[in-house]
């Protein structure tokens, strides 16, 4: 049970503080709202400052309180300065959702460098790198702390050869996939926990042309004959952020409508 002696209180988190990378819009925003709702204070990273924006207007309009930080997370220099922000602002983070990323499509004999790169350098490099700065500034001397990764089915599997080629993609969710668990044998003993989500196909800007193309055979594919919704990755979140899942660490939770069974 937790502190109060409740089961609910497990999930409570008050006066915590959950960093939320790509937390405007989409399935990084739907995180950061469940965190929110639960009590969590919220710093949420995006590129764009609108976006930002209006997103912290939106969860602030629900009683969350919430503070954008505008952060390129592709650039290597970004980590640390951004982890100085968030602590500078709130004074810890507790919570480390790892959500940002980037795909490009391309048959994988014509797939260019730069797209590579692009990919690589914010799903994988930069992820990492922001998990390392907040470790070492706060985790760590805080004595506890746990990582959030979004990571996909596309990093558990091949891509269907009828859709246009995501190679780099694939590539770098299997890397997170991996990365979890390593970091998850190796911190353990820190009492850093580490998870991953693995969402299947969401709506969302990344996914519109694969869906409006593939959307009909998608859910024939899927044993529940759905998209993931507007709340279907807020349980899943929740339960790897909170002490709910005290006992969870180095797991991959796929959240595809049963996509990946068949």
């Amino acid at each position: 049970m937790s502190k109060d002696g409740t089961l609910a209180g497990l999930f409570d988190l008050s006066g915590k503080v959950a960093l939320v990378t790509g937390g405007s819009r989409g399935l990084g925003l739907q995180i950061a709202s469940a965190l929110g709702e639960y009590g969590a204070s919220l710093a949420l990273v995006a590129r764009k400052q609108a976006e930002l924006d209006a997103a912290v207007e939106q969860l602030s309009a629900k009683g969350i309180t919430a503070v954008g930080f505008a952060a390129d997370l592709g650039s290597p220099q970004t980590a640390s300065a951004l982890t100085e922000r968030v602590l500078e602002r709130f004074g810890r983070i507790d919570v480390l959702v790892n959500n940002a990323g980037a795909a490009w499509g391309a048959p994988a004999e014509d797939y260019p460098l730069e797209g590579w790169n692009k990919v690589i350098d914010l799903n994988v490099t930069g992820l990492f790198l922001l998990t390392q700065a907040v470790a070492r500034a706060a985790f760590l001397k805080q004595g506890k702390g746990s990582v959030v990764n979004v990571a996909s089915i596309e990093g558990l599997q091949g891509h269907h050869p009828d859709q246009l080629g995501t190679i780099a993609y694939n590539t770098a969710k299997g890397a997170v996939v991996n990365l979890t668990r390593a970091l998850a044998a190796e911190w353990g003993p820190k009492n850093i926990r580490v998870n991953a989500l693995a969402p299947g196909y969401f709506p969302s800007k990344m996914t519109e042309a694969t869906l409006g193309e593939h959307g009909e055979d998608m859910l024939r594919r899927t044993p529940l004959g759905k998209l993931g919704g507007d709340t279907d990755l807020m349980g899943p979140a929740l339960l790897l952020a909170s002490d709910a899942g005290g006992h969870i660490t180095g797991q991959i939770l796929v959240v595809d409508g049963g996509m990946t069974v068949i």
